[in-house]
């Protein structure tokens, strides 16, 4: 079990307000294949021909980001293999922010085999993991080199990356991996929804809304950026896709942000804190809502300014968590495992965004792999969660039905109160025997006994009551060394074997005690029927003293005659 102070010491890890990977896929190539080095060169109208036969022409060194947005010609180093009908070929690369695409292949028998892609981009070439994938045509030749020319990069992480040749059957597998792997992450998502939803419609907490709007804004998130998109709506052009990804990714950023706002205890945050977190989680989804709008204008001003909506939610982690540390979260350190992974990644996604660090395949595909740790691990913390707002709920239950009792109860005897037994009594149905008993000489008792005895003779009163009156009786102490007892007529109480039984109960220093006791029956719907009854029973209890104590009478008439 975790200790302490591990959960502590966990808390450094922990992410606020993060998506795994926080940041859209742009560049997905896969791990299928043999890596090719590509250089680029600036279209300025050159001829095909002449710059396939001559690669030498292409810029090979410079990091592909610095060179600005435009068109450009990409060419790959040789392949040096022939794509055959019994081992077909494909090339792999990023699907990145671009126009059209033209495709020219060179072989070893000097011929050029060509396509183009048309408005939708690279769309027809999507594989899951969008990833671009094309097929060398079969020929008997060996393939040379490839020439791709781009327009309209964007250029926001670069221009042709991650380019591998691969066989089919690598293809596939790699298809199938990415298939299992999207395919349990949104199982895993909406079973969670529905497991989260359904606790939100018992429990109504705002934290399993927020969770639901999480995963669902996660799942449309994954079916766009896996490349499913482009298989279920083939018309969509792959810019419209990546404008998607952003778009997705905000809005559960934002939700990210509002899950951990309310899935924490409401004394964690203090009040500047709360107005930036909920700021943030309103600037995360506009983020992504400007991308989606005006990426076509400038990628790579508004993918900035999204990166830098992140940091932010980065930001506020620190004093979030010093915060849930310092006032002692229950929540902290499950919370923190949940997010760990994610935060990690997220941030080494911001250094690639920034170019501080290269691009890297399984980086770029963290968000789906992060968030499955996550969900997983989410899972137990709301759980854990809700095992605390159950204990809470209990516990207040206890508290209010503790302090009802109080109210309602005479605290010497623990009999009801004048005021509680007047509430439960007035109104119940079918004719009612009221039995009004009064200690004989309760004075001198207590001159005898002093105050604390006198205190346990009225204790051991009211059990010996308790004691000898049905189940459904009201017994209740009205005041000083009055006690009633309210029971149904049909099953009355006899007052001469309560008297009987009083003869006998064990009082302090064996002291002999006496009670006398009206009885009085009739209905009890109303306060008119209560003063009746209770007069008919104070009548007798007179009668009762003044025939000489330690006995009972009844009135001689109905209390509501």
């Amino acid at each position: 079990m975790v200790n302490v102070r591990l959960k502590r010491i966990l808390l450094a890890a922990i992410s606020l307000v993060l998506m795994a990977g926080a940041l859209p896929a742009h560049a997905q190539a896969g791990i299928a294949g043999q890596p090719l080095d590509v250089c680029v060169l600036r279209d300025t109208g050159q001829n095909v021909a002449e710059l396939i036969h001559h690669p030498e022409q292409f810029d090979c060194t410079t990091t592909q980001y610095k060179l600005g947005r435009g068109s450009y010609w990409a060419i790959t180093r040789d392949i040096g293999q022939a794509s055959t009908a019994s081992n077909p070929l494909v090339l792999r690369f990023a699907s990145l922010w671009q126009g059209s695409l033209a495709f020219h292949l060179l072989y070893a028998d000097g011929s050029i085999r060509s396509s183009v892609t048309d408005r939708r981009g690279i769309t027809p070439l999507i594989q899951l993991g969008a990833i671009a994938e094309q097929p060398i045509p079969v020929a008997q030749a060996p393939a040379v080199r490839a020439l791709w020319h781009v327009e309209d990069a964007a250029n926001a992480r670069g221009i042709m990356m991650g380019v591998l040749v691969s066989t089919a059957h690598e293809s596939a597998t790699a298809n199938m991996a990415m298939a299992a792997l999207y395919a349990g992450f949104g199982g895993m998502c909406l079973a969670l929804i529905v497991y989260n939803f359904a606790l939100w419609c018992a429990m109504r907490h705002r934290f399993q809304l927020h969770y639901c709007a999480l995963l669902a804004a996660m799942m449309a998130y994954t079916l766009s950026s896996s490349g499913a998109l482009a298989w279920l709506a083939p018309e969509i052009a792959n810019n419209d896709r990546l404008r998607l990804n952003y778009l997705f990714l905000g809005l559960a950023g934002g939700a990210v942000a509002m899950f951990t706002r309310s899935f924490f205890e409401e004394r964690v945050l203090s009040p500047w804190l709360d107005r930036i977190t909920r700021a943030i989680a309103a600037m995360v989804p506009v983020a992504g809502i400007i991308v989606f709008l005006f990426g076509a204008i400038n990628l790579r001003l508004v993918d900035f300014l999204y990166t830098c909506t992140i940091m932010g939610l980065i930001a506020i982690v620190v004093p979030t968590l010093w915060q849930a540390w310092t006032r002692r979260s229950h929540f902290l350190w499950l919370f923190s495992i949940a997010w760990s992974a994610p935060i990690a990644l997220a941030v080494l996604r911001i250094l690639a965004n920034l170019h501080m660090i290269g691009w890297n395949f399984w980086l770029d595909n963290s968000t789906v792999v992060s968030m499955m740790f996550e969900a997983l691990t989410s899972a137990l913390a709301v759980a854990y969660r809700i095992k605390f707002l159950r204990e809470e709920r209990d516990e207040a239950i206890t508290r209010e039905v503790l302090t009802r009792r109080l109210a309602d109860t005479d605290p010497l005897t623990g009999l009801l109160n004048r005021r509680a037994f007047l509430d439960q009594a007035i109104g119940r149905s079918g004719p009612q025997q009221l039995l009004i008993a009064d200690l004989d000489h309760f004075k001198r008792v207590n001159e005898t006994l002093g105050h604390d005895g006198g205190d346990e003779v009225l204790r051991n009163f009211a059990r010996m009551l308790r004691s000898v009156v049905p189940a459904t009786a009201l017994v209740a102490r009205l005041g000083g060394e009055e006690f009633a007892i309210l029971t149904n007529a049909g099953e009355p109480v006899e007052p001469n074997s309560v008297l009987t039984k009083l003869r006998s109960a064990r009082m302090p220093f064996d002291l002999k005690v006496t009670a006398s006791i009206g009885v009085s029956s009739g209905p009890l719907t109303s306060d008119v029927d209560w003063k009746l009854l209770y007069r008919g029973a104070d009548s007798a209890l007179f009668e009762a003293k003044s025939a000489g104590r330690d006995r009972a009478r009844e009135t001689g008439r109905r209390a509501a005659a």
